[in-house]
């Protein structure tokens, strides 16, 4: 099975581009905000800023976010090995913290951030 191709690209970058305008709706943000943030974060290797809609659990400072469909996605091997910062909008405001990327047994990628003070 092929993942990927430009098509693919288009329609998540519509869809990405569709849920962060949502999150920041004064009719709709706040209850978007409720399971989703918007990331942001540097690639390890290319230098740019990257930012994307992600689901997440947070408790206290602690921010956990499932990678639905891993394999066909990149941005969270940014942070396996020691992790790397991360901005999170959260609370109507960026907060920064530093991710950590794990895989388990069976193949499911969990990212947690570590929220900083």
């Amino acid at each position: 099975m092929r993942v990927g191709g430009a098509r693919t690209e288009r329609m998540v970058g519509g869809f990405n581009a569709w849920m962060i305008a949502l999150s920041r709706s004064p009719r709709w943000g706040r209850l978007v905000r409720k399971h989703f943030t918007v990331i942001t974060y540097t690639g390890r290797r290319s230098g740019r800023t990257f930012t994307a809609p992600v689901g997440y659990r947070r408790t206290g400072d602690t921010v956990t976010i499932g990678v639905h469909v891993p394999n066909a996605k990149n941005w969270w091997r940014n942070f396996t090995g020691e992790g790397g910062p991360i901005t999170l909008d959260l609370d109507e405001t960026d907060r920064e913290g530093h991710a950590i990327a794990r895989r388990d047994e069976k193949g499911r990628v969990t990212v947690t951030v570590q929220l900083a003070d």
